[in-house]
């Protein structure tokens, strides 16, 4: 990446597999990015502790058949952020862009969920948005900011400009988010509860329906999606989230050859034991394995 000196080097590697970035299919990244975080703060901390989890679990997927160990994966560490929001997404657009544009892809660590907007500024072209997450994240603005956790996915709508948004797993949203979704026309959800009594594959279903004409898929997952049983260091937790398994048979069933980027955010590792973030590392393993099985078939 000589474009840009934008980065912290890791002390710890992701998966501890790391290739030249020349070399490499993937180039995963943390931004350690909380600024607007309001209930629970300490994502900053996250892109570290996931890595670490990431060390002490396996890496053959029972799912894919396929060992991590057979990725080209580049672990290019952590973006210098400013305490200026604008100056963050900024940064995250012109490293996004300019991984896209070697042809690798992109894998983000978050940080809170503001940090996607910036990385879909990165994307050209006709691309959707798919965001596992407990919250719509359609705010106007919240506690008096137009740009943070709780309105990102509103501002990628207004001026980024998808051609889909869908939000997976919803069970948190305020009345203002659901006459916007009406209104909207190019906005899906689809609750938790509905995943619970239909399955994942009812929802994958929805998905590929709503997502037929789209070219590119950016994935964000929210690891508040899943129950907080499953995850509960999370910057805000919603009960009756779905499952891991749940989780995962949905992204698997829907990551095709289209996904061009996805990321990971809004794990805060100190309000549990560890078990949130080897989640989160376990998820980013399989979504990697996966994504490289569907490319070399």
């Amino acid at each position: 990446m000589s474009k840009v000196n934008l980065f912290i080097s890791p002390t710890l590697f992701f998966s501890g597999y790391q290739r030249e970035f020349r070399d490499a299919e993937y180039i995963i990244f943390g931004v350690p990015f909380d600024a607007t975080s309001t209930y629970r703060s300490g994502a900053r901390f996250a892109p570290t502790a996931i890595r670490e989890a990431s060390l002490n679990i396996e890496t053959y997927s029972f799912r894919s058949g396929v060992d991590l160990e057979d990725l080209k994966i580049h672990d290019a560490g952590d973006l210098h952020v400013s305490g200026n929001i604008s100056e963050t997404l900024r940064r995250i657009g012109i490293v996004c862009r300019e991984i896209l544009e070697e042809g690798k892809m992109p894998v983000m660590i978050g940080g809170e969920h503001t940090i996607t907007f910036g990385a879909a500024k990165g994307i050209n072209g006709n691309f959707a948005i798919i965001s596992f997450d407990a919250h719509l994240d359609l705010r106007d603005e919240y506690m008096g900011e137009k740009f943070s956790h709780a309105t990102f996915l509103r501002r990628i709508n207004e001026e980024i400009k998808p051609r889909r948004i869908i939000v997976v797993g919803v069970r948190a949203a305020c009345r203002e988010e659901l006459k916007y979704v009406s209104e909207s026309g190019n906005i899906k959800y689809i609750t938790s509860q509905k995943i619970i009594r239909d399955g994942a594959e009812g929802a994958l279903k929805d998905m590929r329906v709503f997502l037929y004409d789209c070219d590119k898929l950016y994935v964000t997952i929210d690891m508040d999606v899943l129950d907080p049983s499953f995850a509960p260091a999370v910057q805000n937790p919603e009960p009756e989230g779905v499952s891991i398994t749940a989780l995962l048979d949905m992204l698997l069933g829907i990551c095709d050859t289209r996904l061009a980027m996805f990321d990971l955010v809004e794990v805060t590792p100190h309000y549990d034991n560890g078990i949130t973030a080897v989640s989160a590392a376990k998820i980013i393993f399989e979504l990697l394995m996966h994504h490289y099985k569907v490319r070399k078939r």
